[in-house]
């Protein structure tokens, strides 16, 4: 998890990578908040960020 204070998602957040694409997400809401993904791509990473958002929200 990242906290960046002076970044525009100054939310915890966490990177997803694919390829060339980069995706930011809120861990809260587990939506996007920054770049892009395609949909199949999209599922994998918020059905995976449920998972591990208890995991994620206390690191």
């Amino acid at each position: 998890m990242f906290m960046e204070p002076n970044a525009p998602h100054h939310r915890p957040h966490f990177h997803a990578y694919y390829q060339n694409d980069v995706a930011i997400y809120a861990i809260d809401s587990i939506e996007i908040i920054a770049g892009s993904f395609q949909i199949r791509q999209q599922r994998l990473v918020e059905a995976w960020a449920e998972i591990h958002q208890e995991e994620l929200l206390s690191d």
